[in-house]
């Protein structure tokens, strides 16, 4: 029995590490495919790839049964342009990814938008033979406005066009393609991280062409060595550039795994690939130390909506659309397609009912009094039942400690109402409600960035590396699926194609491992935590809100001065430690790709929020092009432009349905 918290934190000095450490140990794998990334575009791209007669391998720091950001479940699957009931066709998503700013609008790789819209209902399907329950069988929601009565299947936001399908087994999604990938014969590499990419002779660079790759296991310590005739990047977004700390909230408030902190991104730019909006970022999604675990509290949209508000004394708020109070329960739901969200103001994503444009004038007139609550009491009772339980659930990160720990501990929504979090008036319609309050400073990658630039067959700017998920800018689970598989098909096209084997160049390799194993040689140095806490800080004051070339350069300055004398002071006691260690090199060089991007878009852009006070003017249109950021074979950070919409350009057909239907691969399978 430990009396304080001394006998604790000796007991933590003197506990054992509980697994074998076997620093610099050789652990070598060769397949067909290798898979950085066992999110979900990971998974779907090993089960593809696998079942179509390939040998793959799957990498990721966690274990596949509930790693990425979709692990944790999964509560609705948008674009399902195939559906029998849906009425909306690839072409209409796509445009209006490309009218909508919130998801990236004339920014958008329409090209993977459009592959999601085509492949995401074949997906689903999919995912219901390996065991994912996604239809009402047991009749629960029959009669159901949202109930299709044919599919049994059941929608959400928009009952007309229906286009977004809620799936009634979404917390169960991950672990059920962990077992088709054991069916398969996928091989795993779990709790190993990914450090670099291995290249044709060692050479990196434009040109470059990518064999393998290398990695850490986090419990062990050994180095693995991965050699691939063609790689997938499926990692994530890069979390933790401007706030790194979840020890206030935990990072489960995050809505994106806080593992992924742009080793995937590094590491492609390293090799020589062009990454792009690598200078997108804003507050909308940070939220920093003061957000709330993901739709545990009360809200109005995505997920909540539309669930009726009220303020302190019990006053309805009224949702407005078209001008006019909504009055109907039947004119939340008519034509608010495609918004998979609602939202209000510059952030708005469509026909959805609102809350008053003048709500925060009308709260500082005392109109309405703070705080607010969701009032589920008030909502149809099929409604609310989909909405708490069916959605609330399944939606990633609701199941346990929201769902399940609410309805333990009392919480009935046919007769409690579920408290808003205080805001001052300005912030009342901002963002969903539990993503909290913020200030400029405390940013986060944009929803839709930080993504390689790919072609056609989702191949990057090097032959050999391909990209899928967030890596190609899709946020959605849907979209993960229908582009990892999509790449998984491509991959094995080229890997056909191939006539001749490249063996790993070994001074790459050693090279490597040098960089890799430098902290583990150190009694003493500075923490991972204290430098990662540091390189936020020198993003919070070089690379806000308002940006300039100075403080760009000045922050450019700061991280070549960190490179060089804190960073070769980091120590890694254990495994564990070496991982974050890892990730502070990741860090470090993520955020200076960022500020490089940032220095070469010389405008703001009202899209991503991005301000330029030494050159103030939005959008004009030499601007209207992605800017690129890579390595030369120098390791030398270059940036570029390339058109918006370079897939449509040569060699490229000028539609997207023509570029589909020539490099779907659809029917491609691995030659023996």
């Amino acid at each position: 029995m430990y009396k304080n918290i001394t006998d604790l934190q000796d007991m933590g000095r003197k506990m054992d590490w509980p697994y074998p450490v076997n620093y610099g140990a050789e652990n070598y794998s060769e397949t067909d495919i290798l898979i950085l990334g066992g999110g979900l575009a990971g998974t779907a791209a090993a089960i593809e790839a696998a079942g179509r007669g390939a040998t793959v391998a799957l990498v990721d720091k966690g274990p596949i049964s509930y790693s990425g950001s979709g692990g944790s479940g999964v509560d609705h699957w948008h674009e399902a342009c195939g559906a029998p009931f849906c009425t909306v066709t690839p072409e209409q998503a796509t445009q209006y990814f490309l009218n909508t700013p919130y998801w990236g609008g004339k920014f958008t790789m329409a090209h993977q938008r459009y592959i999601s819209a085509v492949e995401s209902y074949d997906a689903l399907l999919e995912l219901e033979k390996m065991g994912l329950p996604i239809r009402d069988e047991a009749g629960e929601f029959e009669g159901a406005a949202f109930r299709d009565p044919e599919t049994k299947l059941t929608v959400a936001y928009d009952y007309e066009q229906a286009g977004v399908i809620r799936l009634k087994g979404g917390a169960k999604m991950k672990p059920l393609m962990k077992k088709e990938c054991d069916r398969l014969g996928v091989h795993f590499f779990e709790h190993v991280s990914a450090t670099s990419l291995l290249t044709r002779d060692g050479k990196t660079g434009p040109g470059a062409t990518v064999i393998g790759a290398t990695g850490v296991n986090l419990r062990t310590g050994e180095f693995y060595i991965w050699k691939a005739k063609a790689v997938l990047v499926a990692t994530g977004i890069p979390q933790g550039l401007w706030v790194n700390s979840t020890e206030v909230n935990g990072g489960g408030s995050k809505h994106w795994d806080v593992n992924c902190v742009g080793e995937g991104q590094v590491i492609m730019a390293r090799a020589g690939a062009q990454m792009t909006l690598m200078e997108s970022n804003n507050t909308g999604i940070a939220g920093g130390p003061f957000r709330w675990p993901a739709y545990s509290v009360g809200d109005w949209s995505n997920t909540w909506y539309p669930c009726p508000i009220v303020d302190a004394n019990g006053k309805k708020i009224p949702y407005i659309k078209n001008g006019k109070e909504v009055t109907e329960w039947s004119e939340f739901f008519d034509k608010t397609w495609p918004s998979p969200m609602k939202s209000t103001g510059a952030n708005d994503r469509g026909g959805m009912a609102q809350l008053p444009s003048n709500l925060p004038e009308l709260i500082k007139q005392g109109v309405y009094e703070l705080p607010f609550y969701a009032d589920m009491t008030q909502m149809d009772p099929q409604e609310r039942r989909a909405l708490w339980g069916l959605m609330i659930g399944n939606e990633g990160r609701t199941n346990y400690p929201v769902y399940k720990l609410y309805s333990r501990y009392g919480f009935d929504p046919e007769k409690d109402l579920l408290q808003l979090p205080i805001f001052t008036p300005d912030q009342a319609l901002t963002k969903p409600s539990w993503m909290g309050t913020n200030v400029p400073q405390w940013r986060d990658s944009h929803r839709t960035s930080n993504c390689a630039v790919t072609d056609w067959h989702l191949k990057t700017t090097l032959d050999g590396l391909y990209a899928a998920g967030l890596m190609v800018a899709n946020n959605y689970a849907s979209g993960a699926h229908a582009t990892g598989r999509y790449a998984a098909r491509n991959m094995i096209q080229y890997i056909n194609s191939l006539s001749e084997d490249h063996p790993l160049d070994r001074l790459q390799i050693e090279t490597e491992k040098k960089r890799v194993y430098a902290s583990v040689r150190h009694t003493d140095g500075i923490g991972w935590k204290e430098f990662k806490n540091g390189c936020c800080r020198v993003m919070q004051d070089h690379c806000t809100e308002y940006k300039t070339d100075k403080l760009l350069r000045q922050g450019i300055q700061w991280f070549e001065s960190i490179r060089e004398s804190e960073m070769p002071m980091l120590r890694a006691r254990n495994p564990h430690e070496l991982g974050k260690v890892l990730e502070c090199y990741a860090q470090l060089e993520c955020s200076e790709m960022t500020l490089y991007a940032s220095l070469a878009r010389k405008a703001g852009t009202k899209v991503f929020d991005f301000k330029r006070t030494d050159y103030p003017e939005f959008d004009p249109p030499e601007y209207d092009v992605f800017i690129t950021v890579s390595c030369d074979e120098n390791g030398n950070y270059i940036t570029d432009k390339i058109p918006l919409d370079y897939y449509l350009q040569a060699p490229w057909e000028s539609d997207f349905k023509s570029n589909y239907e020539k490099y779907a691969s659809l029917d491609v399978r691995r030659k023996l």
